[in-house]
């Protein structure tokens, strides 16, 4: 009994034992590990990164594809084991011309666990490195970003980093949809397994606008430009330029200060364009109406300040007239009338006195007078003194022939338009349906005339604003816009064009306001991107009716009384807006 107790005492201190061996075997292989660990961040400061991350494919709203991953190398090195440094720095600097000898040299002999030598290597690049033999020098598979059309959609797209993470445009975007939350779990993605992200953009529509916008840029000698197309119906993207662009390929070109989105992350005083706004509420506060006159016959004083024509008529002129020769005064004495605290809201419904957000992380927030006083709402009547985003000041013209919806603008197909109407019913039907009016008469007579494209009944407005240089308004400076709908009479589509600083030309009789050159630029986009629209020209039918306006035998409205043709007009040239 004595001996069987003994046994199994014998045995109980035999397995403690082991079991005290394994504890001290496991505690000193873990304070091993974190000893290697801390004197890696420690000692060299270099730490093993994990290879770039899957993205989902990006495609257009045809399926085209935009964006995709593709496999790629990282070449790394194992300093601590390079045992001639200078034969290494010799081999990589090789094959990789653009390394910094003497920075690589001193990585390499730093003794460090690992340390990048370079990120996203060719395939060529690749098998040399192989060929050279190295050692110590070895390969982590990556996935590199690729965009197939270069610089197409490029201030749409964004650009990723050197691990593959989206840093600005929709690509940004993407890390919020839960890309980046998929990461932190650390599970394996690939463009395989995540669903594409499918975008309004048509690259069609996209194409032909950034050649027109290109073509228009260099004949003017101008800066830069910028361009939109949108579906007022839903708030659909279909293509946004901005010029100088970049090549998404290459992501540092994407930081140069000239790079701007000029649509969604520039905000600019947009001129006459803005009269469609103070127009459109003017007749919609019941003060005034489409057969109103405005005496426009003396400049209007405030001070020693003179707001003043440029071309203009100097007497009394009726509404419709007001719009089409673009009268400041007119303008200026209707916002008086209504009052700045009626101005002020107006604007503010219709999405003009605060940011505006898209899928776009770039937007920019309003500049906006810093009081209201009736001098201000003088001038911000005409877009002198107030400068909002194009994509903003875009919605809310489209607001007001769409019947009153303000619907925030999307990027991704699918978006559902009503959680992204703003407002509703923003001004009467009467008041749409003269805006639409006025802006088909200044397409058939005014300054948006050379914006006409035959067989389609084209709407518009055109704007000239002098640029502000070091505080002040420089006269040789001015940025031309050009705000068009199509067709005039139910409107579908609205396209922006904007050049900064175009020049004038003797084909322009030296003229650089943008009846000369925004307004044939939007015309010459008009013309290619029309017949792809699903928008059929008529050329045997009477032109566009208005009605209401009709009946009220309005300035303009006999051209729409059934008895004109098309396009017909006794203009040769476009009526000059004001600066």
């Amino acid at each position: 009994m004595v001996q069987r107790l003994q046994s199994r005492a014998d045995r109980r201190k035999r397995i403690l034992f082991l079991i005290a061996v394994f504890i001290v075997v496991f505690l000193t292989m873990f304070g091993r590990l974190i000893q290697l660990g801390t004197a890696e961040i420690e000692t060299t400061g270099y730490v093993p990164k994990r290879p770039s991350v899957g993205r989902p494919s990006i495609l257009d709203r045809n399926g085209n594809l935009l964006a995709i991953d593709v496999p790629s190398s990282g070449v790394y090195a194992e300093p601590r084991f390079i045992v001639d440094v200078d034969e290494a720095v010799e081999k990589l600097t090789a094959i990789f011309p653009d390394l910094d000898a003497r920075e690589l040299h001193q990585r390499l002999k730093s003794k460090a666990p690992f340390a990048w030598i370079k990120r996203q290597v060719t395939p060529a690049e690749e098998q040399a490195l192989w060929d050279a033999g190295i050692p110590a020098v070895g390969f982590q598979r990556e996935k590199r970003r690729v965009y197939p059309n270069g610089s197409l959609a490029a201030h749409v797209l964004g650009t990723v980093d050197i691990d593959n993470i989206g840093i600005a445009g929709i690509e940004k975007w993407i890390e919020s949809q839960g890309l980046d939350v998929l990461r932190q779990t650390g599970m394996d993605l690939s463009h395989q397994n995540l669903q594409p992200v499918t975008l309004t953009l048509d690259i069609r529509i996209q194409h032909a606008l950034q050649i027109e916008l290109a073509k228009a840029i260099e004949k003017f000698g101008a800066k830069a430009g910028a361009g939109l197309v949108l579906d007022i119906t839903n708030g659909e993207v279909l293509a946004l330029a901005s010029a100088p662009d970049f090549d998404p390929n290459t992501p540092a070109d994407a930081l140069k200060p000239d790079r701007i989105n000029r649509i969604a992350a520039a905000t600019f005083e947009m001129g006459s364009t803005f009269k469609a706004l103070t127009t459109a509420m003017a007749l919609d506060s019941g003060q005034f109406n489409i057969r109103s006159v405005i005496d426009a016959s003396r400049p209007l004083a405030f001070g020693r300040f003179r707001i003043r024509d440029y071309r203009g008529k100097y007497r009394p002129l009726s509404l419709p007239e007001a719009f089409i020769y673009s009268s400041n005064i007119a303008m200026a004495k209707m916002a008086i009338a209504l009052g700045p605290e009626n101005f002020r809201a107006f604007l503010s419904r219709f999405g003009q006195m605060s940011r505006l957000t898209t899928e776009l992380p770039e937007s920019a927030h309003p500049q906006l007078p810093r009081s209201w006083r009736e001098i201000d709402t003088a001038t911000a009547s005409y877009g002198h003194g107030i400068a909002v985003t194009p994509l903003q000041a875009s919605i809310a013209v489209a607001a007001l022939v769409n019947g009153g919806r303000l619907i925030r603008p999307t990027l991704i197909k699918g978006s559902d338009v009503e959680e992204r109407v703003l407002a509703a019913n923003l001004i009467k039907p009467e008041t749409g349906e003269a805006m639409r009016f006025l802006l088909r008469l200044n397409a058939r007579t005014g300054s948006a005339r050379k914006a006409e494209v035959k067989g389609y009944f084209i709407g518009g407005k055109t704007g000239t604003a002098e640029k502000v240089v070091a505080g002040r308004y420089a006269k040789d400076l001015n940025l031309t816009s050009f705000m068009g709908v199509v067709p005039a009479d139910d409107p579908r589509y609205l396209l922006l064009t904007i050049l900064d600083e175009p020049k004038g030309l003797p084909e322009t009789y030296g003229f650089r306001t943008s009846g000369w050159n925004a307004a044939p630029l939007g015309g010459a986009v008009f013309e290619r991107i029309l017949p792809m629209m699903s928008l059929m020209p008529s050329f045997d039918v009477r032109d566009v009716s208005f009605p209401s306006i009709v009946a009220q035998q309005a300035y303009g409205s006999e051209l729409f009384s059934g008895a004109t043709l098309h396009g017909a007009s006794g203009h040769d040239t476009p009526i000059e807006e004001p600066l």
